[in-house]
This record gives C-alpha cells, structure tokens and sequence, in this order.
C-alpha cells in the first residue's frame, strides 16, 4: 500500500463543495465589478493633462505594481522617476528617434503611422521608466530554461499599475518605442540592466471608448475564439 503522503497544515484540504469554496472567498459583486471593469476599460493612453498626480495616490499606485506576482520571487522591476524637465525632454528625443526610424520599416504604413499620436511624454504629470536590473541570471527559479521571466514578471508589475490607475481615474500609456541601449546610457543605467517601457502616467480629459489604434483604423482586435485551443495546437494545413 503506498504510504499518504501528510498535506502541509498551511494547505487545507481541499472542500467537497467547491463552489460553497469560491463564495467564500469572493468578492461582494460592486467589488468584483469593478475588478472586470477596471480590466475592460483600461486604455493605453496617449493625450494627457498637465495637472501634478496626488503623492499619495502614486505612492498607492507603485505598490500595487510592486504587488505583482514574479517567478521565482525576483520581483524584477526597477521604476525610474523622471522629475528632471530637461530629462524628460532627452527620452521624448529618443522615442522621436524611433518613432521616425519605425515609420520607415514600415514601409507603405509610413505616412500612416506619422500621423499616430506613440506618447505623452511632454504632457503626463508623471513619467516613469521600467527596468529590469542587472545580475538577474542569479535567478534561476523558474528560469532555467524561460530565462525571459524576468520580463514576463516586469509586465505584470506594468499591468498591476495599469489597472489601478484606471480604477484611480488615471491614465497610463506604455511606450516602447526607444533604444534600450540609449535610454540605459541616458539614465546612467549598470551594465546588464535593461529599460523595457517608458510609461506615461496622469490625469486625462476622457478615457478611449476603444483603443486607440482600432479607433485609428490601425488594427482590428480579434475574438477571443481564435486564441483559445484545446488539447494541443490546430492544424492549420
């Protein structure tokens, strides 16, 4: 007979009644609506008001990031502030530096895509710049063989700020638009560290009824249908 195996007394069993399990432990129904609200009407914004973000909703604002689930808890984010007027003014160079270089390498899409609004960098009342640090292969928990992770984690920790400024009624934009290696430099950045996202952060006069780039006729967003299998990958042949 094989021996069973004694379940760690911090894990409880699990109940019979599964769903009597999820009542307890969910939300009352305002609460979890405005869970699947902040998530459906979250924006990546573009135009921005001038006016300062309140410290204390900031601050509320960075925890809920820095509460973000990470692999092997590396917690792999660095948030760089930009306070420095004349810094700000050096990444939004940047950023137009690739914006202009990515209008062509796309080619037939160039004049298209100039007419874009990619940022907010002048206009957000904060600006911050996502990193992750150097030293990260010291990690190896759930990255030996996914070494990219600590990115995956760093996104979360985006997406945690994401939601919460929506529910605070801020926006937030996410900017890839840059050459890491430029923005590492500008920023006085170690070797092996990495900027992954310039965010723009602040008070807007509306929030997109969609995003931006299906309002622009850039994109079409697609079905969930089409990104949900079963049992393996479709054959498309």
């Amino acid at each position: 007979m094989t021996p069973r195996i004694p379940r760690s007394p911090a894990i409880p069993e699990a109940p019979l009644d599964s769903k009597a399990s999820s009542a307890v432990h969910r939300f009352p129904d305002q609460q979890l609506a405005g869970v699947y609200r902040a998530i459906a009407e979250r924006r990546d914004m573009r135009h921005f008001l001038s006016a300062p973000v309140d410290a204390e909703i900031f601050t509320r604002l960075l925890q809920a990031a820095h509460q973000a689930g990470s692999v092997g808890l590396m917690q792999p984010w660095r948030f760089i502030r930009v306070t420095d007027r004349n810094l700000r003014k050096d990444v939004h160079t940047l950023v137009e530096q690739e914006r202009r270089l990515t209008a062509e390498a796309l080619a037939e899409r160039h004049d298209e895509f100039m007419k874009l609004k990619v940022e907010g960098i002048l206009d957000c009342g904060e600006l911050l710049i996502v990193a992750l640090p150097d030293r990260r292969e010291q990690h190896i928990f759930g990255r030996r063989t996914l070494p990219e992770m600590d990115l995956a984690s760093a996104a979360c920790a985006i997406q945690n700020l994401w939601l919460a400024a929506r529910a605070e009624g801020l926006g937030l934009g996410w900017v890839s638009l840059f050459d890491p290696e430029a923005l590492a430099l500008l920023l006085k950045m170690p070797a092996g560290s990495r900027p992954i996202a310039v965010l723009c952060l602040g008070h807007v006069a509306e929030f997109y009824p969609k995003p931006m780039l299906e309002l622009e006729n850039w994109a079409t967003p697609q079905p969930l249908s089409a990104f949900v299998y079963e049992n393996g990958w479709p054959d498309v042949s």
